[in-house]
C-alpha cells in the first residue's frame, strides 16, 4: 500500500502543513503531478451545506490515483470538535488539514475534506467534530456524515479522551447508535459472510497518562459496543447479526501532545508504520476491508452513497426546540384552519346549488391572509425551520379547502356564461336584418370576456390553478353552439328561399304544362335554372355574414339545388295527377275534335268526315302520354344532372335518387291514362254521330201541303166564327206584347220550370204507384217472359243508358 514514510518532527510538519496551505487555493490543486505540493493538495468533498463536490475525479486525476485500480485504501477520523483529529492526520499521513488555534478553541473543519497521505495511496477524510457549539442541537449533519465515513472508508479511527471512556454522550456512543442502526438498513441488508465488506473502528485514545492500562480501557469500549449493538432495532433478516459480522474493533493509545511531546511523536510514529508496513502482523489496511472498488469509481460511489445518505428520514431526529416548534405550530395552525373553515362555510352551500358567488376571490384571499397572519403571529418565534415549514404545509392545506370553491366556481360560471351566451345570440337573431358574424362575435367576446374576468377575480396568487381547461371547454361549447344556431338559421333561410323558388316557378311551370307543346320541358328547365341562379346568388349574398367555409357553402348549395328540384317535381306532379292530366288529354282532344282550326265550335253535318277527324284528334292526344311521361327536353344543354346523395340533414328525407326524379308516369301508368282517355274520347264520337241523327230527321216538304189542304176547313171556321176569331186575335195580341217585351226569355224559363216540376211530381206519383208490394206480380210475370211489358221496360233501360251516356259526353 506504499512505502513507509520517513518519521517527520513537529517542526517539519508545521511546515508542510504551512507549505501545503500556500500550495493550494480554497482546495483547488495547482499544476505539478509530481511536486511536493501534489500529496498536500485537499479538497472538500461535502461542504456544510450538504453538497457532494464534482471535483473529486479530476483530483483524483492530479493526486495520481485515478488509475491505480485497487492499489489504494480510504481512511477516516470520528470524534468530538476540538479533540485533535485534524493534527493526528496531519502527523500520520503528511496531510495539510487545517488545524486549530489552540487559544481560541473553536471549530476548524467544516463538511469533510480529503487529502492524499504524502507518499502513499492512501486517501485521507477529515471529518467535521461532533458536539460543537456551532451546530449547537443540530446534529443532521454530525449523524449524515458519520454514517457517510464509515460506510466509504476502510479504516475509521474514532479519536477520544481517555477521560470520555465509559461516558455516553461524551464518546458519541449515542451518535454511533444511530449511526449503526441506519448503516444496517441502508448498507447491511446483504448477509455477510466474515471475508469482506467490514470495517475496521480504530479506537486511538488520546492522553493517556498509564494509569488505567489499554487493556481495561479495550473492555470497556468494547462492551459499549456491543451493548450499543444489541440495543440496535435490527431488520427482520438481520436479527441474528453481530457486531463481528460488520465490524472489527482496534485499540491504541496516545500520550498527552504537550505534556509528552517526544512521547507523543514517537507513538504517532510507531502507529505510522501499522497504516503503511504490510509486514506488520498488526497493519491495519487488511484486504477483508477493502470496498472493491476501481480507483475510477470511487467518486461515483462516494456520491452515490452521500445520496442515500442524504435522503434518508431516520437520520434526521428533531432537536427539542424542533420537537417544541413542531408541537406548538401544529397547535397554533389547528386553530387558524378551524377559523378558516368556519369562514369558508358559507360560501360553500351556494356553490354546490350552482350560484355564482360574486366577489369570491376576495373573500378567498382575506380567509386566507387571517390564518396566515394569525399563524405568523404566533408561531413565528418558534425554531425557523420549523416554523417555515409547517407554514408551507398550512398553506398547502388552505389552498385544498379553497381549491373545491375555485373549481365550483369555474363551472358555475361556465354555466352561466354559456346560458348568457346563449340568450344573447338568439335575441340578436330576431331581428329582420342582422349579420350573424357579426352577432355570433360580439355574443362570444362578451362571453369569454366575463368569464376570463370571473376566473381571473377567484385566483389566488402563489398557487397553481388554472382555469385554462374550463375556458376551453367553455369556447368549445359556445363553438357547439353557435354552429348548431348557425345550423338553423342556415335551414331556415333555405327554406325561405325554397317557398319563394316555388312562388316563382309556379305560374310558369303552370303555363308550359297547360300548352303542352313540344318544347314543354324546354320552357319548365330554362325556368327552372333562371330561377335556380338567382336563388343561389340570394343564399350566397346572405351566407357571407354566416362565416361559412366554402366547404359547407357547396354542401348548403347542393342541398338548395336539390330541394329546389324536388320542389320542381312537386309541382310538375301536381300538374300531371290523374285528374289533371286526364283534363289536359280531354281539353286538347276537344280543341282538335269539336273546334276547326279559326277556333270556331263545329256543327256536325251528315257529310262530315267524322271519323278521320275523330282519328286525327285522338292519334295527336295520345301523343302527348309519352311527353308528359318522362322530363326530357329538346335543347341537350337545358338537361339537369343531380348527384344522388344521402338523405338531405335539413329535411330528414329519403335517399335521394336523381334519375327516377325524371320519369312521371310509368309505362303501366301511360296504358291505364291512354285506355281512361279513350273511353271519354268514344263518348264525344258518340255524341257527334247523334247529333247528326238529329239533323236528318226532318219534316218533308210535302207535309206541309197535305196539313194546309186538310186544315184548310178548321182555319175558315176558326176565320168566320167571331168567338174562335176574337181568341185567336187575342193570343197573337198576347204573343206580340211578350215579343215586344222581351218577355220570351223569361217565360221559356218559367214554363221550363214549371215543367220540370210537373214531370218529378208525375214521377214521384209513378214511383209511389209502382212500388215494390204492387211490382211483385208483373216482376215475376216479365221474369217467367208472359207480361206483355216486357220490352217496353227494356226500352225504357236503353233510353236511361243513352241518357247517362250522353250526360258524360257533354262537355258541361
Amino acid at each position: 500500500m506504499g512505502e513507509p514514510i520517513p518519521a517527520l518532527p513537529s517542526s517539519s510538519l508545521s511546515s508542510a502543513h504551512v507549505n501545503g496551505n500556500a500550495a493550494t487555493a480554497n482546495g483547488v490543486a495547482l499544476n505539478g503531478r509530481d511536486s511536493p505540493a501534489e500529496s498536500s493538495e485537499r479538497l472538500q468533498i461535502v461542504n456544510d451545506e450538504k453538497q457532494f463536490t464534482q471535483e473529486l475525479t479530476p483530483q483524483l486525476e492530479r493526486w495520481g490515483l485515478r488509475d491505480v485500480g485497487f492499489n489504494y485504501n480510504i481512511v477516516a477520523v470520528f470524534g468530538s470538535q476540538s479533540t485533535g483529529k485534524s493534527t493526528l492526520l496531519n502527523r500520520l499521513f503528511g496531510t495539510t488539514f487545517d488545524v486549530m488555534d489552540e487559544t481560541q478553541r473553536q471549530q476548524t473543519t467544516k463538511g469533510i475534506w480529503m487529502c492524499r497521505g504524502k507518499g502513499t495511496s492512501i486517501m485521507v477524510m477529515d471529518v467535521e467534530g461532533t458536539d460543537g457549539r456551532e451546530r449547537g442541537e443540530d446534529q443532521d449533519f454530525e449523524r449524515k456524515s458519520a454514517l457517510f465515513s464509515l460506510a466509504s472508508s476502510e479504516v475509521m479511527i474514532v479519536n477520544l479522551w481517555e477521560h470520555q471512556v465509559g461516558l455516553y454522550q461524551g464518546a458519541n456512543m449515542g451518535l454511533l447508535k444511530t449511526v449503526f442502526e441506519v448503516n444496517l438498513g441502508l448498507f447491511g441488508k446483504k448477509p455477510q459472510d466474515g471475508t469482506s465488506g467490514r470495517t475496521l473502528l480504530l479506537f486511538v485514545i488520546r492522553d493517556h497518562i498509564g494509569v488505567t492500562p489499554l487493556a481495561n480501557l479495550q473492555t470497556t469500549l468494547t462492551a459499549d459496543m456491543n451493548r450499543i449493538w444489541d440495543s440496535l432495532s435490527k431488520p427482520a433478516e438481520l436479527q441474528d447479526k453481530h457486531l463481528s459480522d460488520y465490524f472489527d474493533l482496534a485499540f491504541t493509545t496516545l500520550p498527552h501532545k504537550i505534556l509528552a511531546a517526544d512521547k507523543f511523536e514517537a507513538e504517532v510514529r510507531q502507529l505510522r508504520t501499522r497504516f503503511t508496513d504490510k509486514d506488520r502482523e498488526d497493519y491495519l489496511f487488511k484486504p477483508v476491508y477493502h470496498k472493491r472498488i476501481p480507483a475510477d469509481g470511487v467518486a461515483f460511489y462516494m456520491e452515490n452513497i452521500w445520496e442515500q445518505v442524504q435522503t434518508n428520514k431516520d437520520l434526521d431526529l428533531p432537536t427539542q426546540q424542533e420537537l417544541l416548534a413542531q408541537f406548538r405550530c401544529d397547535e397554533i395552525a389547528s386553530v387558524a384552519i378551524a377559523e378558516f373553515n368556519e369562514q369558508s362555510k358559507s360560501q360553500r352551500k351556494p356553490i354546490e346549488v350552482g350560484r355564482v358567488v360574486e366577489g369570491l376571490g376576495g373573500l378567498m384571499r382575506n380567509w386566507k391572509t387571517q390564518a396566515l397572519t394569525r399563524y405568523d403571529r404566533d408561531a413565528s418565534r418558534y425554531h425557523q425551520g420549523v416554523y417555515k415549514r409547517k407554514r408551507a404545509d398550512l398553506v398547502a392545506v388552505l389552498d385544498s379547502t379553497l381549491s373545491p370553491l375555485f373549481l365550483g366556481q369555474l363551472k358555475n360560471l361556465h354555466k352561466a356564461c354559456l346560458s348568457a351566451f346563449k340568450k344573447e345570440l338568439l335575441e340578436g337573431l330576431r331581428g329582420e336584418d342582422y349579420s350573424f358574424a357579426d352577432v355570433m362575435n360580439k355574443a362570444r367576446e362578451k362571453c369569454e370576456t366575463r368569464f376570463t374576468q370571473g376566473a381571473q377575480e377567484a385566483l389566488l396568487e402563489d398557487t397553481d390553478w388554472t382555469s385554462e381547461e374550463e375556458l376551453v371547454l367553455l369556447q368549445e361549447e359556445v363553438a357547439n353552439v353557435g354552429d348548431q344556431c348557425r345550423k338553423d338559421e342556415t335551414k331556415k333561410m333555405v327554406n325561405l328561399i325554397e317557398r319563394n323558388f316555388k312562388r316563382q316557378i309556379s305560374e310558369p311551370v303552370d303555363l308550359a304544362l297547360n300548352k303542352a307543346s313540344a318544347d314543354m320541358w324546354d320552357k319548365v328547365l330554362s325556368t327552372f335554372r333562371e330561377t335556380l341562379e338567382k336563388a343561389e346568388s340570394n343564399y350566397l349574398t346572405k351566407a357571407r355574414s354566416f362565416n361559412c367555409t366554402e366547404e359547407e357553402n357547396e354542401a348548403a348549395l347542393a342541398t338548395l339545388r336539390k330541394r329546389a328540384w324536388l320542389a320542381l317535381r312537386a309541382k310538375v306532379d301536381e300538374q300531371t295527377a290523374d285528374t289533371a292530366i286526364l283534363g289536359k288529354l280531354r281539353s286538347h282532344f276537344e280543341e282538335s275534335f269539336r273546334y276547326d282550326e279559326h277556333g270556331v265550335p263545329r256543327v256536325w253535318k251528315p257529310d262530315d268526315d267524322i271519323d278521320g277527324a275523330f282519328k286525327k284528334a285522338k292519334e295527336e292526344t295520345l301523343e302527348l302520354v309519352p311527353r308528359y311521361s318522362k322530363i326530357a327536353p329538346l335543347e341537350p344543354s337545358l338537361e339537369i344532372s343531380l348527384p344522388s346523395e344521402s338523405p338531405d340533414p335539413l329535411t330528414s328525407t329519403d335517399e335521394f335518387d336523381f334519375p327516377s326524379t325524371l320519369v312521371i308516369f310509368s309505362e303501366t301508368k301511360s296504358l291505364d291514362l291512354i285506355a281512361r282517355f279513350r273511353r271519354d274520347a268514344d263518348a264525344y264520337y258518340v255524341e257527334a254521330k247523334r247529333s247528326t241523327v238529329s239533323s236528318i230527321a226532318q219534316i218533308p216538304y210535302w207535309m206541309y201541303g197535305v196539313l194546309v189542304v186538310l186544315g184548310w176547313n178548321e182555319a175558315m171556321a176558326v176565320l168566320f166564327n167571331p168567338l174562335y176569331f176574337t181568341f185567336l186575335l187575342i193570343c197573337l195580341a198576347t204573343a206580340y206584347a211578350i215579343i215586344q217585351l222581351g218577355l220570351t226569355g223569361p217565360l221559356l224559363t218559367l214554363s221550363r220550370t214549371i215543367l220540370t216540376e210537373m214531370q218529378s211530381q208525375a214521377a214521384a206519383r209513378l214511383r209511389e204507384h209502382f212500388s215494390e208490394p204492387v211490382l211483385t206480380e208483373p216482376i215475376r210475370a216479365a221474369t217467367n217472359g208472359t207480361s206483355p211489358s216486357t220490352p217496353r221496360v227494356k226500352r225504357e233501360i236503353d233510353g236511361a243508358e243513352d241518357a247517362e251516356l250522353f250526360r258524360r259526353a257533354s262537355p258541361m
